[in-house]
């Protein structure tokens, strides 16, 4: 009977959607779980905000009946209004290895985003730098963390086989924590913190997170903007964000700079990776998970670099070694042996050179692809997606 396609519409395909993953990684040792609690919140217009300034559509495939893949398509129109673009996205491709499963996803993707009038399709890309991005191009041998993409090598092969180019590359860096922080890094700290009139605060109880909250994302909002796929944080996007994760987040590995004015200059934000306590708990929160979670968070000796940002003002005046110095010791103390960088846009050679200097190396690659859309027919492209709108369940 060959493929059929038809749009996320019932719960029980939204349900078919998250956990079809689980089925395609089964046996690979190095895929994670989502955490499936967040999962559905984030494909629920009503808890997802940026649902509100795009426009989606979730697709499901079947070969011969039986679950084949699935795929999302987002229009950010808001980002696009900003940078002047009409693109398209794509993102949550997952399939088992069948080419022709792959070509039909990708092609209704192709032909929605033409129907709205875009130009261009890029992806794996959600509604904004904060979810995860870009297929794993290099580095497959190597461990996942959260918030990042798994895929199969075959993917790669089959995008590039269907004619999608390289947009932009993002890479990891895997930095070894030396014994003993370099003593040239602690003076130029030191300097910098004297000349600049700063303070450094370094925490020890979550609560006295939350303060600094709105404060850290209004600069991240300031120094992000030429991020690949950035959006700004709204303000409920940050007590979001504090309501989530701060249970999770570790104080010893959260650096903020004031200036004198008692204005937060600059900070970052580390984690221990949690994978293995996430993959124990096969993504869900209960009734175990998140005691499995909060051991490894324990036990790992991988710390994970999750966000920073130095005001513009403040850049070029050696508050990036003050900041990576206490992390080192901190995460020295805390008995850590690795950092990892998380993403970094290829053409940042700032940030880069500041990874080399610790002795980074990249040791993961990430690759959001693009494909120009031609126009095609825009009848048969018509057709086949108001079969889709046909297709989906009544209110």
């Amino acid at each position: 009977m060959g493929i059929t396609v038809k749009p996320v519409c019932t719960k029980r395909e939204m349900k078919q959607f998250i956990h079809l993953p689980s089925r395609i990684h089964k046996g690979h040792k190095n895929w994670i779980p989502p955490l499936y609690s967040d999962e559905w919140e984030f494909y629920n217009p009503d808890k997802n905000k940026s649902f509100q300034y795009c426009d989606t559509i979730m697709l499901l495939a079947y070969r011969d009946k039986k679950l084949a893949g699935r795929i999302m398509g987002i229009i950010n129109y808001r980002y696009n209004e900003i940078h002047k673009e009409n693109n398209a996205r794509f993102n949550f491709l997952e399939a088992w290895d069948d080419r022709e499963v792959i070509q039909t996803l990708l092609e209704y993707i192709e032909d929605w985003a033409r129907l709205k009038g875009m130009k261009k399709l890029v992806g794996p890309l959600a509604f904004s730098d904060k979810d995860p991005q870009g297929f794993l191009v290099e580095g497959f041998s190597q461990p996942i963390v959260i918030a990042s993409h798994c895929n199969f090598e075959y993917i790669i092969s089959h995008i590039n086989d269907l004619e999608y180019k390289k947009e932009i590359d993002l890479v990891v860096y895997k930095v070894s924590i030396p014994e003993k922080t370099p003593e040239l890094y602690q003076r130029i700290a030191d300097r910098a913190m004297k000349n600049n009139n700063l303070k450094l605060h370094e925490f020890t109880r979550r609560k006295d997170l939350k303060p600094l909250i709105r404060p850290i994302f209004t600069l991240v909002n300031k120094t992000f903007r030429e991020i690949y796929g950035f959006m700004p944080f709204t303000l409920e996007e940050m007590d979001d964000f504090a309501n989530r994760y701060l249970l999770i987040m570790d104080p010893r590995y959260i650096k903020v700079i004031n200036n004198e004015m008692d204005e937060t200059v600059a900070f970052i934000i580390g984690m221990p990776d949690i994978s293995k306590g996430i993959k124990r708990s096969r993504g869900y929160l209960i009734p175990f998970g998140f005691f499995q979670i909060l051991a490894a968070s324990r036990k790992t000796t991988q710390l994970n670099l999750l966000l920073g940002a130095i005001h513009p003002d403040y850049q070029n005046r050696g508050l990036d070694t003050v900041l990576g110095t206490a992390m080192l010791n901190s995460a020295r103390i805390g008995g850590m042996k690795y950092i990892d960088s998380h993403l970094e846009m290829e053409s940042n050679t700032k940030v880069r050179a500041e990874m080399e200097y610790m002795g980074g190396q990249v040791y993961k690659r990430y690759r959001i692809f693009y494909k120009n859309l031609k126009s095609g027919n825009m009848k048969s492209a018509e057709r086949k997606i108001r079969k889709l709108s046909e297709a989906e369940c009544s209110d």
